[in-house]
């Protein structure tokens, strides 16, 4: 970037204030912020009016207020694609090692109170061969079911619009019209639509209570879309057998019920954090941004606002 434009940097990586970034942008034509910069209205309405787009660093946008964006004359993107492979694996990861026992197998071994082998010692779930639901079956779901396949999972899914026959008999997913009575068939549940107010809180203690009593929730999307204080009271009781976090409603912060309990297996918003996936993310913000510049249009606009 550097190279191709004169560029203000936030090297540190700390989070930057609104005021900060109000500031920064004077006389700036594209922002480029992460999932952590809160792009809400009061900010966006304190741009000064030279800042034209904002090329959003990863593919999740629900932290841009993108109706305010709209009204101000700022076109969004975000960049797809690039971290599907990343998440999909992170997903799978989790989806093994939830029920598997894995997290907790190694606390105990870092403890010291492993004692050898033992016939009952942490028996876990078997995974192959179970029923998962994938909520969102967008580029990322699509990847897990794939990979899911390879387990011998039946795969159902749920989706705002269903998919065409043809996808459907590639991927070898079933689709569920009606998310209450996929959500009493299956084994797992992985989230991978996006954050908005229709999806907020989606799987609540209502939904939670549809799942059978060894079922396994998996989040890579966003933390919103959890009901935490609902599953917390799931996972205390039994309702739940477990869950593999990568996200949280309020990220940084966690709600510390969640990591005392040990059915619970959490990671840092890990999803796309390869090398491979922050440099063709990087690669794709600065491919939108000469593709606005040049053409004034950029491939990867956001356009349902």
């Amino acid at each position: 970037m550097a190279e191709l434009f004169a560029v203000t940097f936030n090297r540190t990586d700390h989070p930057m204030t609104a005021e900060e970034i109000v500031k920064k942008s004077d006389g700036v034509t594209v922002l480029v912020p992460t999932v952590t910069d809160a792009i809400n209205k009061t900010l966006l309405q304190a741009l000064p009016d030279c800042v034209k787009m904002i090329a959003n660093f990863g593919v999740g946008f629900n932290h841009i207020d993108l109706s305010i964006a709209k009204t101000r004359g700022i076109i969004v993107t975000n960049t797809p694609d690039v971290l599907t492979e990343d998440t999909a694996d992170l997903t799978l990861a989790l989806m093994i090692a939830v029920p598997r026992r894995i997290s907790e197998g190694e606390r105990v071994l870092r403890s010291g109170d492993w004692n050898g082998w033992e016939p009952t010692f942490m028996l876990g779930k078997r995974f192959s061969g179970k029923t998962l639901g994938i909520i969102g079956l967008g580029r990322i779901g699509r990847a897990v079911a794939r990979r899911a396949a390879g387990f011998g999972l039946k795969i159902h899914y749920h989706n705002r619009n269903r998919l065409p026959k043809k996808l459907e008999e590639e991927l070898g997913v079933i689709w569920r019209g009606c998310l209450n009575q996929m959500l009493a068939e299956i084994d797992f549940l992985s989230i991978h639509c996006p954050l908005t107010p229709d999806t907020e809180n989606l799987i609540n203690g209502e939904r939670m209570d549809q799942l059978q009593p060894h079922a396994v929730i998996i989040n890579t999307a966003r933390g919103g879309i959890l009901d935490e204080d609902a599953l917390i009271d799931r996972l205390k009781s039994g309702h739940l057998a477990g869950v593999g976090l990568d996200v949280y409603s309020d990220e940084p912060k966690i709600n510390p019920k969640l990591l005392s309990l040990p059915n619970v297996m959490t990671l840092p918003h890990l999803g796309s954090a390869t090398d491979e996936g922050r440099i063709a993310m990087g690669q794709r913000v600065i491919d939108n941004i000469l593709s606005f510049l040049k053409l004034g249009v950029p491939g990867d606009l956001i356009e349902n606002i």
